[in-house]
């Protein structure tokens, strides 16, 4: 009787050339991606006479926090912060539900008007009215300087609908009849089997749908009136703005309130990103599943 071939302990492989290749290829392309990143935050953490002289740092002689101090002493990153937070919180779930019972109907085969319904969808993806439309809508609505306009804007994509009507149609038609037998109703089969199953398109699409809101600023600027109203990326555009105008006026310059605008910039980008840089590492083990079963039509 023939003994069983012992099967290679991981990691007890040799590399081959072609595997020292594509290591120092991709290394390279981390590289790529990480210096820039890491010079934006070196930089929001320098003065500007030490990024005058040596714009691309990895490490700052003389850190400093000013540029953060001045951004945060303008007073309206809270009420920024406040504001896009509201936004998510309302918008996300607004979108999320739209688009799963949406989805979930034009998945179904025997939806009435399912073809129909989703040329029209695909029509808005290629032949969009514009922003004027859009603003009489709301003004119609009552809902301009209203931050109600901004998430109604922003609540639904339809190229999410697609994803998450194709990842629906792939699911097996067999637990749907299953449920309906035991005499389970359509949102009930939406919510106690579909949703379960569907885990990796839920956490792309609540991704999709969680960055748009947070770096949303276009709708915020068309709609919105009031500066206490302004999401984040507002308030950081206005605070920027003026830091650009202050420096370039020889006036505050002789007064000494010349501010680094380049360091103010980064500062912006860098808090900025880090609540989604935090925010992405949870639904990162979803991400490619979903998007990549939701773009295949099966």
């Amino acid at each position: 009787m023939s003994k069983n071939p012992k099967k290679p302990k991981l990691g007890s492989q040799k590399m081959t050339a072609m595997d020292y290749v594509i290591f120092v290829i991709l290394s390279l392309g981390a590289l790529a991606i990480l210096l820039p990143f890491w010079n934006v935050v070196m930089i929001s953490f320098s003065t500007q006479k030490e990024y005058a002289d040596n714009p691309l740092m990895l490490f700052p002689k003389n850190p400093t926090l000013e540029s953060y101090q001045r951004l945060f002493s303008e007073g309206m990153i809270g009420s920024g912060y406040l504001n896009t937070l509201k936004i998510l919180l309302i918008g996300l779930p607004l979108s999320m539900f739209l688009t799963t019972s949406m989805g979930y109907g034009l998945s179904r085969n025997k939806f009435p008007g399912k073809k129909l319904i989703f040329m029209l969808v695909l029509f808005t993806m290629i032949f969009n009215g514009g922003i004027v439309p859009l603003y009489l809508v709301m003004q119609n609505l009552n809902l301009t300087g209203n931050i109600m306009s901004v998430i109604l804007a922003g609540s639904f994509s339809a190229f999410n609908l697609i994803l998450m009507s194709n990842y629906f149609n792939g699911l097996p038609e067999s637990l749907m009849e299953s449920a309906r037998i035991d005499g389970a109703g359509e949102w009930k089969i939406l919510l106690k089997v579909v949703l379960p199953l569907s885990a990796p398109i839920i956490a792309t699409i609540t991704l999709f749908y969680g960055v748009a809101f947070w770096n949303g600023w276009y709708e915020a600027m068309v709609f919105l009136r009031k500066a206490e109203q302004m999401p984040l990326q507002n308030v950081l555009r206005s605070i920027i703005m003026e830091a650009d105008v202050n420096a370039a006026n020889a006036s505050s310059m002789a007064a000494g309130k010349q501010s680094f605008s380049m360091g103010m910039k980064m500062a912006a980008v860098f808090i900025t990103m880090v609540p989604i840089m935090c925010f992405f590492p949870l639904l990162q083990k979803h991400f490619a599943k979903g998007v990549l079963t939701g773009a295949i039509k099966t």
